[in-house]
């Protein structure tokens, strides 16, 4: 787990822009570490879920970035419960995930983030999961073609791993939700 250390300067806005993406005020938190004390990941993130927030309020934007923290998050929501603040550091998690997608920083865990990018532009193309393609789509970008084979094979044989992803019916929907957001994003990109 890293020391948390600031650096003097960050980029001017950081924390309105996770704010607005996350749909939460990161400014409410004062730092009583209740999310830490409960995340069942944090004894494995560099830096601890209140110590993200405390670097985003001081919009040190590639200090976050850097970080594997918000990768390794299982959005598990238990930190947002917890808040005494209301503060949803689930959701910031998922925006810091997004900014750090969009601004093509280089992953704090690579793997994680190639997972997190197969899975959406999955759910983006079809509507819904398909597990062999979102695996072929991970082995790919992760290149760990052969780490697990042996498991791929077994879930193929058990039927659990179908070739052919199932049809939904609105699978327009989906794909215009995640157009709409885009354009969202865009109109407020001009905003600043």
């Amino acid at each position: 787990m890293k020391a948390l250390v600031l650096p003097a300067s960050g980029a001017p806005g950081f924390a309105a822009e996770v704010s607005r993406l996350a749909g939460t005020d990161v400014q409410a938190c004062y730092a009583c570490g209740k999310c830490s004390a409960g995340c069942p990941v944090s004894a494995s993130m560099d830096y601890q879920p209140h110590q993200i927030i405390r670097l985003v309020q001081l919009d040190q934007k590639d200090e976050v970035l850097s970080a594997s923290a918000f990768w390794l998050c299982a959005s598990c929501v238990t930190c947002s419960v917890r808040c005494p603040r209301e503060v949803k550091l689930a959701q910031v998690m998922d925006a810091l995930r997004e900014i750090s997608r969009r601004s093509g920083v280089a992953a704090g865990q690579p793997r994680i983030a190639a997972f997190y990018g197969s899975f959406l532009d999955l759910v983006r193309s079809g509507g819904r999961l398909h597990e062999l393609g979102m695996t072929a789509m991970y082995k790919l970008r992760s290149r760990d073609l052969f780490g697990d084979i042996d498991l791929g094979v077994k879930l193929m044989l058990r039927g659990k791993l179908k070739l052919i992803p199932g049809r939904i019916k609105g699978r327009h929907h989906v794909a215009g939700i995640f157009r709409r957001v885009r354009e969202h994003e865009a109109g407020e990109g001009g905003k600043r």
